[in-house]
Formats: C-alpha cells, sequence, structure tokens
C-alpha cells in the first residue's frame, strides 16, 4: 500500500529534542493542521466543529531508521530496561508511524492556507506529514478502567521549573505571551532530558518557538539560563 500526507503539523518544535513523549501530557501547547492543496476543501471537514477531539495518524520523518531492534527501551522505565516494540509506544517502529489523540481549539475554515485545524496537546515536531485524521469517538475510544501495563507502575516524575525574571522579560521580548511561556514551563516539567542523563553541570539547549532555551537540571529542579 502506497499512503502520502493529506496535511503537514506546525509546532513549536524544529527538533525532536524537548517534544513531550506523549499527546495531551502538555494541555496547552498550540499546533496547527495545514492541508496540502488536494485537500483545502471545507467538504473535507464538514462536521468536524462537534467534535472535542481527533486522532491523527502521522509519519517519524525525523527518524532515520524506522525499522530497528523489535526491543526497544522506553522513558518510562529510565532507558534501561528493554520491552517489545508492540508493548511500547516507542517512535522507531517497523513502519514509522505514530497516533496521536490532539483537542479541537478551533476551526479555520477560510484561511489563504485553506482551512486549518488548531489544536491542543499534540506531541509532533513542525512539518510533520499527517496521513490521516479521525474525530475521537468517547463510546469506543475511551476505556477508563483498562490496564496500562509499566505505565500503572512507573509514574512520570514532572520536574520543578525555575525561571528568573531575566529570561522571562526576553522571552516576552522575543514575541512569547503568557499563555506561550506557560506552556515551555509545562513542556520543560515533563524532564526533556534523554532518561539515562543526569548530570547536574550539563546545559542542554532546546529550540521552542525560535527560540534557544538553555537549562540545567539538579535534582528535581530544572533551571532556565540566560538565553
Amino acid at each position: 500500500m502506497t499512503i502520502a500526507p493529506v496535511a503537514v503539523f506546525h509546532s513549536p518544535f524544529s527538533s525532536k529534542f524537548g517534544i513531550p513523549k506523549q499527546s495531551g501530557v502538555v494541555e496547552t501547547l498550540k499546533g496547527e493542521i495545514v492541508f496540502l492543496p488536494a485537500y483545502r476543501n471545507p467538504d473535507a471537514l464538514r462536521g468536524l466543529e462537534a467534535f472535542d477531539y481527533l486522532w491523527l495518524i502521522w509519519d517519524f520523518n525525523a527518524n532515520r531508521h524506522h525499522a530497528g531492534s523489535l526491543m526497544v527501551r522506553p522513558p518510562r522505565l529510565g532507558g534501561n530496561k528493554k520491552v517489545g516494540v508492540f508493548a511500547s509506544r516507542s517512535p522507531f517502529r517497523p513502519n514509522g508511524l505514530g497516533l496521536s489523540s490532539v483537542k479541537i481549539e478551533m476551526i479555520e475554515w477560510a484561511s489563504n492556507r485553506g482551512p486549518v485545524i488548531h489544536v491542543l496537546g499534540a506531541d509532533l515536531m513542525n512539518g510533520t506529514p499527517i496521513y490521516d485524521i479521525k474525530p475521537y469517538v468517547t463510546y469506543t475510544d475511551a476505556h477508563v478502567n483498562a490496564r496500562s501495563g509499566f505505565v500503572d507502575t512507573n509514574q512520570w516524575q514532572r520536574l520543578q521549573v525555575v525561571m528568573s525574571d531575566e529570561v522571562h522579560a526576553f522571552l516576552l521580548s522575543r514575541g512569547f505571551d503568557e499563555e506561550r511561556i506557560a506552556a515551555l514551563k509545562q513542556v520543560l516539567e515533563q524532564d526533556p532530558r534523554p532518561p539515562y542523563q543526569d548530570n547536574p553541570d550539563k546545559i542542554y539547549g532546546m529550540p521552542f518557538m525560535g527560540a534557544d532555551i538553555h537549562f540545567r537540571v539538579k535534582g528535581d529542579v530544572l533551571t532556565v539560563l540566560a538565553l
């Protein structure tokens, strides 16, 4: 089967580093779904305004090798314990397909880019090809009491983010507003570092909305450094 993108995702992330490890964990993170010319017809979205969430099927296009080992190391397990690729959400998959649930913030029906879907909570990099879009339906897609394997027994620990007034003012000068700064802090709370790195002296850099965010982590405190 040959598949082709129907849309491209626009995101604050120009690289993989820092992207939330799952959709929905940073609920205020904004993104846009911009359709390719062949699909820029409002008829293709008719009825979508009655739904709150979407499923996105997309391409891990930033991964050089899709088909790797059949065993992977999930970040939730510290990056040092293996499980089967089909028992994980690892981006290194046989066919490199991603699946994310995102919230519809609004639908821009008429623009110079055609209809645009504005969404919240995505875990996609800027420029990611989207192959299909399906509405989220609660009576089949929500399973409240379902088990979640190793996720149930290995809780993700959020970091405390410290940002000085100087850094805050700099971000405002670069076009960030308070809402975007809050989203950045929520992204950093998720600990963007590779799970096997815990060097309190190492300075990390993360591109976000055109700014290069530098930070250091000591214990459970992440400090954003002068930019």
